[in-house]
């Protein structure tokens, strides 16, 4: 199935949400495209280190999203 998966930065004073990267990927089942997410926080080219991640299906229905522990995103 094909999926976006979207990486953003949280803004501390106001939890506003910004976009710092974004994929459209085709991946097997939600497992997959987790560990897709992950591969992709560690090795896309993004202006800003996420904070977390969105993924929806090929509609735009949201299916997932979580935060990262900063200390488990590599410098």
């Amino acid at each position: 199935m094909k999926v976006v998966i979207e990486f953003y930065r949280i803004r501390p004073s106001d939890q506003a949400c910004a976009v710092v990267g974004r994929e459209t990927v085709e991946v097997v089942d939600r497992d997959d495209a987790i560990a897709v997410a992950l591969h992709l926080r560690d090795t896309l080219n993004m202006p800003q280190r996420p904070d977390g991640m969105a993924i929806s299906d090929g509609q735009g229905n949201k299916f997932h999203s979580g935060s990262f522990d900063p200390d488990e995103v590599p410098d």
